[in-house]
Formats: structure tokens, sequence, C-alpha cells
């Protein structure tokens, strides 16, 4: 049977940068069949990479994607996975366990010869982070209706 996973991805003290997390919580209040987890990764990186090296066939990876659009518009993408070995620099694979780079989740998950086929991105515009030291509590408004 096929294993599936919902990750949501983003740091709750950092405004829309929450977006995935947030989605997860929601997501989390519905049924969903056995083969299917809904997890809040927050920040937590390395638990991430973990979970997808032999764990699950496919993932849904939600998180911000900042690529010039308006707050809260939404993306869908079906990145190419890195095969292992292949092109890697291995300053690619440093991971900084307190920001979470899907890229470099999937780069380290290949070198590491993890087995997930299929990952699909969903990528929210964010509008605001708060700033460097004092962050954001809370999603912005477009963000919150995506």
């Amino acid at each position: 049977m096929k294993r599936w996973l919902i990750a949501g991805l983003g740091n709750v003290f950092k405004g829309d940068d929450a977006f995935g997390v947030e989605v997860v919580k929601r997501l989390a209040d519905r049924a969903w069949p056995t083969q299917v987890d809904v997890v809040d990764f927050g920040i937590n990186g390395i638990d991430l990479i973990y979970a997808l090296l032999d764990q699950y066939d496919a993932a849904v990876l939600i998180d911000t994607y900042q690529h010039a659009g308006a707050p809260g518009t939404l993306y869908v993408i079906e990145p190419e996975l890195p095969v292992a070995g292949e092109g890697l620099d291995p300053l690619d694979l440093m991971l900084n366990p307190h920001e979470l780079d899907p890229t470099k989740v999937l780069r380290m998950v290949a070198a590491m010869d993890g087995r997930c086929h299929r990952i699909v991105l969903v990528g929210c515009e964010p509008g605001d982070f708060g700033g460097e030291w004092e962050g954001r509590m809370g999603l912005t408004d477009p963000v919150v209706a995506a």
C-alpha cells in the first residue's frame, strides 16, 4: 500500500512563513485514509528528511514560496527530483536545522538515496514575515484567504 505525507513547513514566529503550519493544522482535523499522514514539521528539516528517506512513496510539501506574485497567490510545483550523486555540490547539502528550504531537503534526501518517488510543492506567496528581530505572529489577510 502506497503511503503519502502531507507536510506543513514554516516558522510560526515569522508571520506568513507559518502558512504551511496553519494549513496542516486545518487538514489534521479531517478524516484521512490510514496511508496518509498529515504532519506539522514547522522548522524541523531534519525530521522531514528522515521521513522522506524511506517512509513515503509521495509527499505534498506546503510552504511559502516567493515568486514575485501578489501575497496569497498559490503555486503548485512538481520539481524534478535530484538523483543521488548527480550534480550535487557539498555546499548544497548544508542545512540549518532552523531554516527549512525544501530544495535543500530534497537534495539531502537524494544524497542519502531516499525513496520518495513523487513530490508536490504547494506554495503561497507571502506578504509579511515581520522584522528580522521582532518577527510577526499570525498570517496576513491575503495569505489567510489563500
